[in-house]
């Protein structure tokens, strides 16, 4: 990119928008403010206009989003409820009114993929997995150093892998599915029934050294372990990259690289695991080298 190009970048999420001026590689100015979800799709757009509008002239526009997102069109596909009317909207052909200049639209999983490619713990690897484990399970796919969206922009959905086929129900998408054992709102869940107190990982990790907190850490990683040895025999990657506030404990992570090995073919154990390294910059960093590598192929729009 050439100097002085000005990316601005946004990360839309059900309960706030990030958003910061990318220059030469750096995020600046940034800023968090509330989604205001419950006005609608559009005011959530609108406002992240605003942030954007804030941050001064613009060479291109980086937009990373929860929902379901086709970046080519720039066009959200899907959203659940917690973001309401948000399904079917254009962020990329309302900033590109707006502002006149490129806009690239990802999937906030994507996003934190690309950013963690270029910027984070997946540089130096044109190919491997990351997975973000929070009240969910997000993921993104890494090949030749592009993230891969697969027939219909949707790939990389981790988390509606099937681990638990018996308890599969009819009309629960989700039923039986990955996140429903191995996210860290699963993890939540089953330290409550031990003991109510103990509401978020913080407070749980704080106990590790009581048996029975251990205990229940442990048999949650074998979900977590499920899953990855799953996505290593499909994919062989060389590296898979783990995100989320739970992969900050040094024993989640130190466990996992020393038990996925221990239950993988000897062919398969040369993946690394490594804990992804921009916490939650990896959006704004990803959406903003999209907008990047899209300023950078696109004639000027004004």
């Amino acid at each position: 990119m050439r100097p002085g190009r000005r990316i601005g970048v946004v990360d839309i999420g059900a309960t706030s928008i990030k958003s910061a001026l990318l220059e030469e590689g750096r995020l600046l100015r940034e800023g968090e403010t509330p989604t205001p979800a419950q006005a609608g799709g559009r005011r959530v757009l609108e406002r992240a206009g605003e942030l954007l509008a804030a941050l001064g002239p613009l060479d291109a526009i980086g937009v990373s989003t929860a929902g379901q997102t086709d970046p080519v069109r720039g066009r959200i596909l899907y959203a659940n409820e917690n973001l309401p009317l948000y399904t079917g909207l254009c962020p990329k052909a309302l900033f590109q009114d707006l502002f006149g200049v490129p806009v690239a639209v990802e999937n906030d999983a994507n996003a934190a993929a690309l950013g963690e490619a270029v910027h984070g713990a997946g540089r130096g690897f044109s190919d491997f997995l990351m997975l973000t484990f929070g009240t969910g399970i997000g993921g993104g796919i890494v090949l030749s150093g592009k993230v891969y969206g697969g027939a219909g922009f949707c790939a990389g959905e981790f988390g509606s892998m099937v681990t638990h086929a018996e308890d599969r129900r009819p009309g629960d998408p989700l039923s039986g599915a990955y996140e429903r054992y191995a996210s860290t709102s699963a993890l939540v869940r089953r330290a409550q029934g031990l003991d109510p107190a103990l509401t978020d990982g913080r407070k749980l990790f704080a106990r590790l050294e009581e048996p029975p907190v251990r205990a229940l850490v442990d048999a949650w990683l074998e979900e977590v372990l499920l899953g990855l040895l799953n996505l290593t025999y499909i994919f062989h990657p060389a590296l898979l990259v783990l995100g989320g506030g739970v992969l900050a404990q040094p024993y989640v992570l130190a466990a996992l690289q020393e038990r996925l090995p221990e239950r993988l073919m000897p062919s398969y154990r040369n993946v690394e695991l490594r804990a992804a390294a921009l916490g939650n910059r990896a959006g704004l960093l990803g959406a903003g080298e999209a907008a990047r590598r899209l300023l950078e192929s696109s004639p000027p729009l004004r």
